[in-house]
């Protein structure tokens, strides 16, 4: 880099550079390592989830072939439980394409989306959004992710009873959105890993923030600025 097109630098705006490098560097190696530990989750979920209860679909039309003719009775209770395992591995899939990509955040855009993650999800969770157009599509993906990734870790800290609240919305050239869970423990949330949320976020100029106020919710919080 040519120092006669920058200007004289001091050694603390070099050290300051240094370090901004090696936190690019240490974020594109995150979010290499959270694109391969996806996949891995992916691959595992579908060996021990849907694959399973293919298999066992399989087996089970087998054995229903054979009480066809001798046994209409088992025949109707073994088709009831196939019926049970096709609409759970159905749930399965369904929840792995949400992961991946889910074809409401492209159909029907980002609010929908979330509503749809907020009523399968682990802990009560209501959706608080005005009424939002359409954004570029790496914007939807980033926020509806974080979303979800943060929604997964209120989960795991929730109590009986507690609640979860979802907010997006689109003020001062920015759209910022807001995963809050009444009562929580904000260090145990805190503590967990939400280097990947942070890494969504920095790759679109945005930022993330974890906060709480006593006999508050604690709330993850993000902004992406929007182009004008």
């Amino acid at each position: 880099m040519d120092e006669a097109l920058l200007g004289p630098l001091d050694e603390g705006s070099l050290e300051e550079l240094r370090l901004q490098v090696e936190e690019l560097r240490a974020s594109r190696a995150r979010v290499v390592g959270a694109a391969d530990t996806l996949r891995r989750g992916i691959e595992r979920d579908l060996h021990d989830g849907a694959q399973q209860r293919l298999v066992a679909l399989a087996v089970n039309l087998q054995l229903a072939r054979q009480f066809a003719d001798s046994d209409p009775a088992a025949l109707k209770t073994l088709l009831e439980e196939i019926g049970c395992d096709v609409q759970q591995a159905l749930d399965d899939v369904r929840q792995l394409a949400c992961r991946v990509y889910p074809s409401l955040l492209l159909d029907r855009g980002l609010v929908e989306a979330l509503r749809a993650a907020a009523s399968d999800a682990a802990v009560s969770t209501r959706v608080e959004a005005p009424a939002l157009g359409r954004y570029p599509s790496e914007v939807e993906a980033t926020v509806y992710f974080c979303c979800f990734e943060a929604l997964q870790g209120a989960a795991e800290h929730a109590g009986a009873g507690e609640r979860a609240t979802i907010r997006v919305r689109h003020e001062h050239g920015a759209l910022r959105f807001e995963v809050c869970l009444d009562g929580a423990d904000l260090e145990q949330w805190a503590r967990q890993d939400l280097s990947s949320v942070a890494d969504r976020l920095g790759a679109l100029g945005g930022r993330l923030t974890i906060m709480s106020e006593a006999g508050q919710a604690a709330c993850v919080s993000g902004t992406i600025p929007l182009g004008q």
